[in-house]
């Protein structure tokens, strides 16, 4: 009996999960990847660590919240201004994680 009652959820399982899988399959001929790059590309919007201010860099930039903006700012502010996107590498707080994450959307001129 109770062998009984686990095939048979087993069984509701599989059919369960197999109908899912299977509810919607993809046209003949679809490849997924393709399919993927008709759409748009997002816009990449480029920053120009010169000019930005806090509130932008904190905003456009990936894992840089409001004291690593303020940190970017501030280093500006003391040396000038950056002379090429790896440069940013010298501010307190941004490590080759950060920098790698933003480097196609940084610039400096």
């Amino acid at each position: 009996m109770r062998s009984a009652l686990i095939s048979s959820m087993f069984l509701a399982l599989v059919v369960g999960i197999s109908s899912g899988v299977h509810a919607s399959p993809a046209p003949v001929g679809a490849d997924p990847i393709a399919a993927a790059n008709i759409l748009p590309d997002a816009e990449l919007v480029t920053i120009n660590l010169n000019t930005a201010d806090e509130v932008t860099l904190q905003r456009e930039l990936s894992g840089v919240g409001a004291a690593k903006a303020k940190a970017i700012v501030a280093y500006r502010e003391a040396n000038g201004e950056f002379t090429s996107a790896d440069e940013l590498l010298e501010v307190k707080g941004i490590g080759k994680a950060i920098y790698e994450k933003n480097r196609d959307k940084v610039a400096v001129n």
